[in-house]
């Protein structure tokens, strides 16, 4: 039986080729950026969220011996704004330097009646004072935060190369346009932090809908003729 010896360069020359392919093999050429596969679509162009304290100043006049029917107004509104996105207390702040102490008092004591006619609690209210020092008469100062959604910046359309297809990649612009009419239309953006807590579910009406289905009848509210989604035959 013949035996054939290789020479010892020709060996190591084998062995680098086949370490070369291996590396070529372990390593291939790809167009992913690492940041692709450690991320979401819904990573990209997220909404942002600032808090803002949202204040109101109603100056107390010298003269007057109750607040004027337009200022009554802008407390209303203001209040409005923090039934609907204010977070934390409402802060009602009374001026300690006034021209008119008893309106001062007065204003509050309105202020805050407004305020518990349109839903807001009484522990929901903080009062406090300012202006100790001042050297002129001070407003009487609402205050309470919010949060504004910060909707992200849209890169043009003309600066993306649709016509590249070196990958499978979503484009940088996507879902951009969505999260910034989001931003414009959301109510409070403070939900976007999860902060509100749900309201309780309704499991007596969850009972009800399991046994239909269990019973295999319908699940859906009846409607009458006046709900009926069917078209008038006028239109026919």
């Amino acid at each position: 039986m013949t035996r054939q010896i290789r020479s010892l360069p020709a060996l190591i020359a084998l062995g680098a080729g086949a370490m070369t392919i291996s590396a070529c093999a372990s390593v291939a050429p790809t167009a992913v950026p690492a940041a692709y596969l450690q991320t979401s679509p819904l990573d990209v162009n997220a909404i942002q969220v600032e808090k803002r304290t949202e204040f109101l100043e109603v100056s107390i006049d010298a003269y007057a011996s109750e607040l004027s029917s337009s200022d009554r107004a802008r407390i209303r509104e203001f209040l409005g704004g923090y039934v609907k996105r204010g977070h934390g207390p409402l802060v009602l702040s009374l001026p300690q330097v006034s021209s008119n102490p008893q309106l001062a008092v007065a204003a509050i004591a309105e202020a805050r009646a407004i305020a518990w006619d349109m839903g807001v609690e009484y522990e929901e209210m903080s009062g406090t004072a300012h202006g100790a020092r001042s050297a002129a008469s001070e407003p009487m100062i609402l205050a309470y935060q919010s949060y504004e959604a910060i909707a992200p910046h849209c890169p043009p359309k003309s600066t993306i190369d649709f016509s590249n297809i070196d990958s499978n990649n979503h484009l940088p612009t996507l879902g951009c346009s969505v999260r910034t009419n989001l931003a414009a239309m959301i109510i409070d953006p403070g939900d976007l932090l999860g902060n509100r807590p749900l309201d309780p579910s309704d499991l007596s009406r969850r009972e009800v809908i399991l046994e239909k289905f269990r019973a295999g009848q319908p699940t859906a509210s009846e409607r009458s003729n006046q709900e009926s989604g069917a078209v008038s035959s006028a239109v026919r």
